[in-house]
């Protein structure tokens, strides 16, 4: 449970749709709560400073945007958006312009990557420092979480985006506009309403295209196993949360997929190491006050530091 003595963190989970905005210390300390349609970057950039403008008294901003993000701080690109689908915003700095209009510490990260930093703070993967966060949605993406801290590297990780073998017989093209047949060109949203003409919450559970689903779905948990990061996989998302009978199938396909390498007996466990979420629709408006607690506590370091 937190308490007063957390820091007060202004977060923004800017979506594809819509933008999340909250001010608070943790999930039991929700001061204020505000939501903005994604619509131009201007408007809504406009719109997100207006909201931060009538709060006072918070010491950081998270940001747990949607992507792709250029995170690599030395980069003179840092904190905008990169090339993305979504019309206008390719190239919208998002970070810099945002912190300098607060002018506190501010945090930047991925949405899917706050939703996995939530989780292991406050919810399914609370004690440990190490998970794996799948959202299965629209799209899939997939934040990983090592130490307490995001694995990045030359930028974030984009897992959903591997290529898996699809089932024998099976050689639909899949409709990832980069890569066809890659995991969320399989297993999406749009990818299951592509090849079956029904939504996913509206689809039979005994309908033959889960089994793809579950298939790639498998595989890409598979793959992070062969990581070695993740202590439990949080599996969130419209599809995921939508659809329950695909947790199992998931799993099973896993296990199957692993072929008995790596046999620990967390991983042997399944249903406790394939897990839906438990802070729901606010993991990622959350992982952004994660994201902004870190920002601060790197500058009270350097500033204790350099003293």
């Amino acid at each position: 449970m937190t308490t007063t003595t957390a820091p007060l963190v202004a977060g923004i989970e800017l979506g594809g749709t819509k933008c999340i905005c909250i001010l608070a210390r943790g999930p039991d300390e929700i001061e204020a709560e505000q939501r903005i349609p994604t619509t131009r970057p201007a408007e809504t950039l406009a719109a997100i400073e207006a909201v931060l403008d009538g709060w006072r008294g918070f010491a950081a901003l998270g940001i747990a945007s949607f992507g792709p993000i250029v995170i690599d701080h030395a980069s003179p690109q840092y904190g905008k958006i990169s090339i993305t689908t979504k019309p206008g915003w390719s190239g919208t700095d998002i970070a810099r312009r945002l912190a300098a209009h607060s002018g506190v510490p501010t945090g930047f990260h991925t949405d899917v990557v706050g939703a996995a930093l939530a989780e292991a703070r406050w919810g399914a993967g609370k004690g440990l420092a190490d998970l794996a966060y799948v959202t299965v949605g629209t799209g899939i993406g997939v934040g990983m979480i090592a130490g307490g801290i995001p694995v990045d590297g030359l930028t974030h990780g984009e897992l959903g985006h591997i290529r898996p073998v699809q089932l024998p017989g099976d050689d639909w093209i899949g409709n990832c506009t980069f890569h066809g047949a890659c995991v969320e060109g399989l297993a999406s949203g749009p990818a299951i309403a592509a090849r079956t003409g029904v939504a996913a919450q509206n689809l039979p559970a005994d309908h033959q295209a889960w089994d793809g689903v579950a298939h790639a779905l498998g595989q890409l948990c598979h793959t992070l196993v062969m990581t070695g990061v993740p202590r439990r996989i949080v599996m969130g998302g419209g599809v995921m949360v939508g659809t329950p009978h695909l947790f199992p199938r998931v799993r099973a396909a896993m296990t199957k997929s692993l072929g008995g390498y790596i046999p620990l007996p967390e991983i042997a466990l399944t249903e406790s190491y394939i897990v839906p979420p438990v802070l729901g629709g606010r993991a990622g408006p959350l992982g952004a006050i994660v994201l902004g607690t870190q920002a601060l506590g790197r500058t009270l370091e350097t500033s204790f530091t350099a003293s």
